[in-house]
């Protein structure tokens, strides 16, 4: 099975782009203490063609496609393949949404009573049960990560990769061992931004590393930030029966949605939970308490003023402010690379460049996913550390970063790909087109309405002039899935004309996205 796989990942893989002569060594089996790549590689007096630092989705898909295109291939892991998106957010964060989500609806008394169902007595649910299926569907998933790079013949060190100063070469900071290679990709992620002020404990006030433990259900918990991590983990609180409070520095609530899609979604995951707001306030001082003794204080100052506004005393805080580069002693500076609050600056062809303001190229080194700045999303990093390989290859690519979707697993959920309206707008002025909108509605599709889930909205932003598809905004049940199709569209320029006359199946939530489609047009859809 585990060859099938492996089979599997180099044909996708090799699909990406057409097949040209190569002088790398072929495919060969997986290393051990007897065989390595060092004895294997062809890549002249370099130990492999290339090696990437850092062993998260953005590392690991770099590494799959360099193997599919007979690349010798190294990934320092730092003793963590899958990185944070595998261990300690995207995928274990979706096992506690998915485990809370049944226990919201089973407790929906009026929602299930329209399916006729009731549910007799207490709705319960086990807090280390639901923790183990996060923890077990993480290292499951992380074991399938390694396992593919092991069939495809990758070489894992352990050991976290530090660039040396000297060109090519990347060495292991827990041996002190030195490997070298044509090309490195550096892929080192990134990790929670703590701002200043607050003191992290990971028992009552916690990043979502610790969050993600769920150690206990607070009574009462403030989040420190309303972006997709918060809103998550709101989410998740509110349906295993905590209070919660946003504390957002900025003056609205969910700053960085499209402002129509943030008003709906303040509806309907915030207005009718138990979760109120403060915005416009500083978090300037988080200190953590006893569990069941001392709560955890929490002083605001205002964000214009900075004089203190008010206090709060909860029983747990959950900072989730945002993310920074994990780039700090890997030997940048020593390297001639410049960085801005730990961002590393790189071109379209993610080639790593000396500084941010007209750097220059360095030669041979990449930088994809977090520690670029570009897109902090798991999907666009592998896109990006597959276009790095291209680029090794010689074959010019560049990652369209407008064509990338992104989501938050709420309940609804909350999809999108593009700029928000707002941002539309601007551009649209500044380039001299004109900006189209069309909507379509969850309250009229068949199969959103036998979930008894009506709510919810696509908007769907166009180029009036050229008919192509700019962004598309969702929410509602499944618009995390909802969202690929546009997010395709944006890809291959598709217009609204031609979307408005492709048959969705019927009766299917992408229906939603039909009625915006043909409205665009002046259709209508049934």
């Amino acid at each position: 099975m585990r060859f099938f796989v492996a089979s599997t990942l180099i044909a996708a893989a090799s699909a990406f782009a057409p097949a040209v002569p190569r002088t790398a060594a072929p495919l060969r089996p997986s290393s051990s203490s007897s065989s390595s790549s060092l004895d294997a590689s062809k890549c002249g007096s370099y130990d492999f063609d290339v090696i990437i630092v850092g062993c998260g989705v953005g590392g690991h898909g770099a590494a799959l496609h360099s193997r599919a295109q007979d690349l010798t291939t190294a990934v320092f892991s730092g003793k963590d393949v899958g990185g944070t998106c595998v261990n300690r957010g995207c995928v274990p964060s979706k096992a506690l949404l998915a485990a809370s989500g049944r226990v919201r609806e089973m407790k929906a008394e009026q929602h299930l009573e329209g399916f006729g169902i009731r549910v007799e007595g207490e709705v319960k649910f086990d807090r280390e049960g639901v923790a183990n299926h996060a923890k077990q569907l993480a290292n499951r998933v992380k074991g399938n990560l390694e396992g593919s790079l092991v069939a495809l013949g990758v070489d894992i060190v352990d050991g976290r990769g530090v660039l040396t100063g000297k060109p090519n070469e990347v060495k292991d900071e827990s041996s002190g061992k030195v490997y070298t290679a044509k090309d490195i990709i550096l892929a080192p992620g990134s990790i929670p931004f703590v701002p200043l002020g607050v003191t992290v404990d990971e028992k009552t006030v916690y990043t979502s590393d610790g969050a993600l433990e769920l150690n206990s259900v607070p009574e009462w918990v403030a989040i420190i930030g309303s972006g997709y991590i918060g809103l998550e983990f709101s989410d998740v609180y509110t349906a295993l029966g905590s209070e919660v409070t946003f504390i957002e520095a900025l003056p609205n609530i969910m700053p960085t949605f499209d402002r129509e899609i943030a008003k709906q979604a303040e509806r309907l995951l915030i207005r009718e939970r138990p979760i109120d707001y403060r915005t416009g306030v500083f978090a300037s001082e988080v200190t953590p308490g006893v569990p069941g003794e001392k709560p955890v204080t929490i002083k605001m100052i205002d964000a214009q003023t900075k004089e203190h506004v008010e206090t709060l005393e909860v029983d747990a805080a959950m900072v989730a402010t945002g993310r920074v580069p994990n780039t700090s002693d890997m030997g940048l500076k020593e390297s001639g690379i410049e960085t801005s609050r730990g961002f590393v600056a790189v071109d379209e062809k993610m080639r790593v460049l000396t500084k941010h303001d007209d750097g220059e190229v360095v030669p041979g080194v990449y930088c994809i996913g977090d520690a670029n700045g570009k897109m902090m999303l798991a999907h666009a990093a592998s896109a990006q550390g597959i276009s790095a390989v291209e680029n090794i290859c010689g074959r010019s690519h560049e990652v369209n970063h407008d064509a990338i979707p992104a989501a938050c697993f709420t309940h609804p959920e909350i999809a999108m790909v593009g700029p928000t309206e707002e941002q539309a707008v601007e551009k649209a002025a500044a380039e001299g087109w004109t900006l189209g909108k069309s909507q379509g509605s969850f309250r009229a599709n068949s199969k959103a309405l036998a979930e008894l889930e009506g709510n919810g909205m696509a908007k769907v932003l166009y180029n009036k002039d050229t008919g192509k598809v700019v962004a598309v905004h969702i929410i509602g049940i499944h618009a995390a899935d909802l969202i690929q199709e546009c997010a395709n569209a944006v890809a291959a320029g598709t217009t609204v004309q031609e979307l408005s006359m492709m048959v969705h199946t019927h009766p299917t939530l992408c229906e939603v996205l039909d009625e915006a489609f043909k409205g665009a047009v002046g259709m209508s859809a049934h």
